[in-house]
């Protein structure tokens, strides 16, 4: 499961490698997004595309306690009326994810983070799904079986990840059965596992 990202990119590099219409919005850097943060997406509007800004975590239901962050089991009901609607989907843009290690590191004893980007892609976006709450639009983003990249710190998951071009298109107009085939995982030949940062200072808000 990822908890945590990094999005260090201006509104002005979302705007042109999305697309997207910014709206006159300027956007802090975000070096450590971690859920029910607040935190840019690119969704549909007309023929284009906006940036807007979302809450990470859908809705709570049922059973479920805590807001969705990662989305895998796209069978579920809970999935369909989104995944169907290209208008509910969104890109979400990042720099850098992190899994953390199954074990403890033996000189700290704390697990450590570890951080993936794509060397060719500076900027790229997870594959998310958004929704209209009372209390303003929530998103996730689906997760798929993790390569070997990922699998060797974490193997139940990574997130569906999209590279510009081609990939953001399809995402945001194909039917609901194009969009279910694009739950899988990147190639490892895309991705590296990069050096762990220093600390972060506390997100800032984005309003």
């Amino acid at each position: 499961m990822c908890n945590l990202y990094r999005m260090t990119a201006g509104a002005q590099a979302i705007a042109q490698l999305f697309r997207a219409e910014t709206g006159g919005r300027n956007l802090p850097a975000l070096p450590e997004i971690y859920p029910d943060a607040e935190a840019p997406v690119v969704v549909r509007e007309g023929a284009g595309r906006r940036l807007d800004l979302m809450r990470w975590g859908w809705p709570p239901f049922g059973d479920v306690k805590r807001p969705i962050t990662n989305v895998r089991n796209l069978a579920s009901p809970i999935w369909h009326s989104a995944l169907a609607d290209p208008a509910r989907r969104c890109l979400v843009p990042v720099t850098a994810f992190s899994e953390w290690s199954a074990a403890p590191d033996p000189q700290t004893g704390r697990k450590r983070k570890h951080w993936f980007d794509l060397p060719d892609d500076p900027l790229f976006a997870f594959a998310g799904l958004w929704r209209p709450t009372e209390q303003g639009p929530r998103f996730a983003f689906l997760t798929c079986e993790a390569n070997a990249v990922v699998g060797r710190v974490h193997p139940k998951a990574m997130p569906v990840l999209l590279r510009p071009g081609e990939a953001f298109d399809r995402w945001l107009s194909a039917d609901g059965a194009g969009a279910t085939a694009m739950q899988v995982p990147l190639a490892d030949a895309l991705m590296r596992e990069v050096a762990e940062d220093p600390p972060s200072p506390a997100q800032a808000s984005l309003f």
